[in-house]
Formats: C-alpha cells, structure tokens, sequence
C-alpha cells in the first residue's frame, strides 16, 4: 500500500488543491490526515486562499481514500459537515509490516513499543527522529510551514518514509526495514 501522509490544512483551499493533485500524482491509495484541516487557530495567520467551504467539498470528493485523526483546531462541527471520520484522537495502522501510531501531536505521545513508528503533525516543522527503537515522524504543514520548512507532505511505501514537497522534488527520505 502506498499512503500519503498529511497535516494542518488550516482552510486552504489554494494548498489543499495542490495535495490533491500530488495524491493523483502519487497514484497513492489512501491519505492519512493528521489533524487540523477546515481552521486555522488563534496562533497562526490565515493561509493562502482560506476558504474552508472550499476545502469540505474537495475532501468530501475523495471521502473514500481518508483516514483521519483529529487536531487541536479540529471540532464537533467539523464532522457535520465532513464526511469521513475526523474526530478520532489515534489510529494505530499497520502497513506492510511497519506499525504506526497516527495522532496529532498537541497531547503526550501514549507508549508504544520498539519499532513503532509515531506519525504526528501540529508543530508545523518536517521532523524524523529515532529515540529507544521509536521513530518520531512529522510531515511538515501543507499550507502553513514554519521554521523555513517547505509545504509539503509525506509518501510512505515498502517500509520507506518520503518527504516531498509540491512540486515532486524529495527533501528527506528514511528507510524503516
């Protein structure tokens, strides 16, 4: 399975309409959303093209192709009009062999055993760490990067983690198994 990995949308329908033509690019089987998708928070600026309408209607396009956890700008309203799951604090997927924990970061990691890997968004920053045989994995922010980050997304495919930006160039790459 080939999946794509996503966080913090914030309301842009400009970025969000450039993820979606890098999951048809991709030719990936599902995107994995971890958090943030219709708001932008009291902390951040507004992102380019914040149209939250316009983003519940291309998502809701592909509703069959989501998984999702939610963020902390993430609410019960947003499920009303939202048609894939969104309020799910954790996912615990296993791919290929590979174990991962899917939240979105603003609430302590649970414990996981060796080998795991954590997938978590919030912090806007692309991030792969390896602590005690745990690997800690940050997509980045699709439309609001921080600390000069790129706007971008993960690919995830036979044990290997990609981080790319929208237009296909590979910034990091880290092989699992």
């Amino acid at each position: 399975m080939k999946l794509m990995i996503a966080s913090d949308i914030h309301g842009s329908s400009f970025y969000c309409k450039e993820m979606l033509k890098a999951f048809e690019n991709e030719h990936t089987d599902r995107i994995l959303f971890l958090g943030d998708i219709l708001y932008h928070g009291p902390r951040n600026d507004l992102p380019k093209e914040y149209a939250p309408k316009e983003v519940i209607s291309m998502l809701n396009g592909i509703k069959e192709s989501i998984l999702c956890v939610r963020g902390n700008c993430d609410t019960e309203v947003d499920q009303m009009v939202l048609e894939f799951p969104v309020l799910s604090e954790q996912a615990l997927l296993s791919i290929d062999g590979t174990e991962m924990l899917a939240v979105h970061g603003h609430k302590p990691f649970p414990a996981v055993k060796a080998g795991t890997v954590i997938l978590s968004g919030h912090t806007h920053i692309p991030k792969s760490e390896e602590k005690d045989g745990v690997f800690y994995m940050n997509p980045g922010s699709v439309s609001i990067p921080k600390e000069n980050s790129h706007h971008g997304y993960m690919i995830f495919e036979h044990g290997e983690f990609l981080w790319k930006d929208f237009d296909g160039n590979v910034i990091k790459q880290v092989k699992i198994k």
